[in-house]
């Protein structure tokens, strides 16, 4: 069950929204990825728990992770409670990642920046070995990656640093439109959000643009961190 990278969202499609192209150039790479969502993401407008757990799941195929769980916290008023700490801290432990991409620092949307809060001092905690968890009714070892990097969701907030998508952009757009209950989709009878128009599948790729522009990327994703970035390699910086 060891992941190299292990994406976290609050909601059913935040990691596809902002970070799924990082994941795709990592997978190109060789490195394993595992996906893992707290809600259902059942208040939203449109669709149902249900048909966002399934098209979570088909996103999860196309990007190519080797997992996918959902924790089934209460969307919206989930708290910062031990009880779900130690949830996210069983995961951890379980799939062993060297970096964590966790919610958005800040952000319009009130379940991100908290998520953000649990997710990191749930990797911290994680590294504790006096805090006890078991999975399947055996003990797990104290685990910490080496990491957490914040991807950038609504507020466009300023990178620490910004990772190339620039050859899986387009395939980006798709996995995204794997959520067809919440983008768009001309066959739909939902009612209209702000998300569901063709206008916003354009503002991503804008958005992504942005974020590549000053790193001299056609497309970039943004992420920030809570600590400095150390580095062996100078010219692993460009």
């Amino acid at each position: 069950m060891k992941v190299d990278i292990l994406a976290i969202g609050v909601h059913p499609d935040d990691i596809e929204l902002s970070c799924c192209g990082t994941l795709l150039h990592h997978i190109a790479m060789g490195k394993t990825v595992g996906l893992l969502d707290l809600t259902c993401g059942e208040l939203g407008t449109r669709g149902t728990a249900e048909i966002r757990l399934q098209e979570a799941e088909n996103a999860s195929q196309m990007i190519g992770a080797v997992v996918r769980g959902n924790l089934e916290m209460e969307d919206g008023f989930f708290e910062y409670t031990k009880e779900n700490m130690l949830k996210i801290v069983e995961i951890i432990r379980l799939m062993r990642p060297e970096i964590v991409l966790a919610n958005a620092i800040s952000d319009r949307h009130p379940d991100h920046g908290r998520a953000a809060k649990l997710t990191a001092d749930a990797c911290f905690y994680a590294g504790l070995r006096r805090i006890e968890t078991e999975w399947e009714e055996e003990a797990q070892e104290a685990w910490r990656p080496k990491a957490v990097y914040h991807y950038i969701q609504d507020h466009n907030l300023k990178p620490d640093f910004v990772v190339d998508i620039s050859p899986y952009m387009d395939r980006k757009i798709e996995i995204i439109q794997a959520y067809k209950s919440q983008f768009y989709d001309p066959n739909s009878k939902e009612p209209k959000t702000p998300i569901s128009g063709m206008d916003f599948l354009e503002s991503i790729k804008g958005k992504n643009a942005m974020y590549g522009r000053p790193a001299g990327f056609a497309y970039g994703e943004g992420f920030m961190v809570a600590r400095t970035i150390g580095v062996n390699n100078i010219f692993d910086l460009v």
